[in-house]
Parts: structure tokens; C-alpha cells; sequence
């Protein structure tokens, strides 16, 4: 079994909770999700099984896009409404309109210190149980990008808003931080994510749907071949090129390839691409040298 599930990520769970019952339910060991998810959070939860856990890394670097409630006026040791509460502070009084501008000022590039529970890890430990042994370590800032901010709905104190940013992007922290700015502190009171890598929430599955399919016991009759995406298909914001007739064994055997064997004749520097045999199998990833005009496997599928 070869390919990608889009697993709505339930609270309660943990990303690694969710590997480790697909093991069990598909009775497959090779199984990697392809970013962390809290466990308060929901969500799509891209989990990749059997060769579709070499793609895994490509999948992780996309943009995501989170809904998330801001809770203002309540700071947390955690920077979410789980915590314990360090301080709270009047928030009714803040202007919506002066808000919102302190929201939007959060879209571009910016420096984020990751905050401490968080599954990150420093010299080999990870921050989240440094943090709850009370030891609280220094993080180097990363840079992350905040492409846009929506906010559908203000009922003070809190703030409904919909955030499409980079990967490494912390919303709990992003949080933290407005909060700071409007000088009355907040946490995030809930997240959902909405989509990644081109996988949206709409049409994610949740375990217990997973297990009946794979049971044979579904109520709308899917068998596991109608909800595993396959691994061009996750990959399909890399263009495709096919090659010709008569470079099959140079495929196989995870050979380069000159431009003037494939089918198409523009290639950009350094691009990746989808490379197809001439009878449509989907070969792998291969990387394009525009000074010696070929293509590179770096990541074989067949």
C-alpha cells in the first residue's frame, strides 16, 4: 500500500497517536505524517504510508492555511487556553478597527521565537519537556512569512481569524504576540487546519471513518483505494514531463536522462519534475541541470 491519506486530525489526539492507530488499523509499519498538529488542534493531518514516506519532506515545506479563535486579554505559560494563566487584563475596552490594524501588521516576513512547549527540539531534547520540568531554554528566532490575515468575526474578547502562512509558522504564538502588541495579552483559544499542500479539511477522514473502510464496513461502501491518494498526485505542483519510448531500463535503474529523451523541450534551472514513462507510469522526481541539459532522479517510486 503506496500513497497519502488526508486524516482529519481529531482533539485529544497527537500526530504521532494517529500514526501509530494506522498502524494498527492497516496493518502497515511504514507510516510518517508530514507536520505536527497540537493535540487541542484539528485538522488535516497528511499522513504518507509505505513509499509515500519518501515525499514526506516535500509535503511538510507547503503554505497552510489555520482558523484560529484569539482569546484576548488572557496570557498562558503555554500561549493557549490549556495553560496555566500568567495574567489577565481588561480587553472590551480595545477599538476593533485599531485592532484589526494590529492584526494586519503580523502579514509579511517577521522573526517568531518558538515558543517552549512546542515539539521542537534543542540539542537533541525537545522543548515541550524541558518546559514542563520548568526549565525554559533560549530559541533562536526563526523567520516565517504570514502571506495573509482574515478576520470574519470580532466578539470581543474574541477574535475569529484565518491565517494562510509559511511552514514553521506557530499560530499559538502568533497569538502571544498580538496580544502583547494590543497591550492586553492573548492566547489561542482553538485551531483548525484548514488546508496544506493542496489538501483541504472538506475532505479529510477522520480514524474511526478509516477503520470501518478498512474493515469493509463503511457505511457509503469506500474501500482503501478510494481515499489513498496517490503519490503523483501529492505531488502535482511539480510539473510533468514524459519520457520517450526506448528509456525505460535507464528509468529503471535510476539513470539520468538528457532533455532531448523526454517529450517536452522548456525546462527551468534547477526545477523539479514528475517524469513519466512513455506508457504513463509515474517514475519519480528528477531534478533538471539546464548546463548540461538532463534530468536527475532524486526521488525514485518505482
Amino acid at each position: 500500500m503506496d500513497g497519502i491519506i488526508n486524516v482529519y486530525k481529531e482533539a485529544g489526539f497527537t500526530s504521532f497517536d494517529v500514526v501509530a492507530k494506522l498502524r494498527g488499523i492497516l496493518k502497515q509499519k511504514k507510516i510518517g505524517h508530514t507536520g505536527t498538529l497540537d493535540p487541542d488542534a484539528e485538522g488535516v493531518l497528511l499522513v504518507c504510508i509505505g513509499k509515500a514516506t519518501k515525499i514526506c519532506e516535500y509535503l511538510t515545506g507547503k503554505d497552510k492555511i489555520y482558523q484560529t479563535t484569539l482569546h484576548l486579554g488572557i496570557t498562558t505559560d503555554t500561549q493557549d487556553i490549556s495553560g496555566n494563566i500568567l495574567k489577565k487584563q481588561e480587553a472590551s475596552c480595545l477599538n476593533e478597527t485599531e485592532l484589526k490594524r494590529i492584526i494586519h501588521k503580523f502579514v509579511g516576513k517577521s522573526n517568531q521565537v518558538p515558543p517552549m512547549y512546542s515539539a521542537l527540539k534543542v540539542n537533541g531534547k525537545k522543548l515541550c519537556d524541558l518546559a514542563r520540568k520548568g526549565i525554559e531554554v533560549e530559541r533562536k528566532a526563526r523567520e516565517i512569512e504570514i502571506f495573509s490575515i482574515d478576520i470574519p468575526a470580532v466578539d470581543m474578547p474574541f477574535v475569529t481569524m484565518r491565517i494562510h502562512c509559511s511552514k514553521g509558522t506557530y499560530i499559538r504564538t502568533l497569538c502571544h504576540d498580538i496580544g502583547e502588541l494590543a497591550g492586553c495579552g492573548g492566547c489561542m483559544e482553538n485551531l483548525l487546519r484548514v488546508e496544506t499542500a493542496g489538501f483541504s479539511v472538506e475532505n479529510a477522514i477522520r480514524l474511526r471513518d478509516i477503520e470501518n473502510i478498512a474493515k469493509g464496513t463503511d457505511q457509503n461502501g469506500r474501500k482503501l483505494c478510494d481515499i489513498l491518494i496517490p503519490i503523483d498526485e501529492a505531488l502535482k505542483d511539480y510539473p510533468k514531463t514524459v519520457a520517450k519510448s526506448g528509456t525505460e531500463k535507464i528509468l529503471q535503474n535510476g539513470g539520468k536522462i538528457h532533455s532531448s529523451q523526454t517529450k517536452d523541450a522548456l525546462y527551468d534551472a534547477k526545477g523539479l519534475y514528475r517524469v513519466y514513462t512513455a506508457s504513463g507510469v509515474f517514475v519519480g522526481l528528477f531534478r533538471y541541470s539546464k548546463e548540461r541539459e538532463e534530468l536527475k532522479p532524486e526521488k525514485m517510486f518505482l
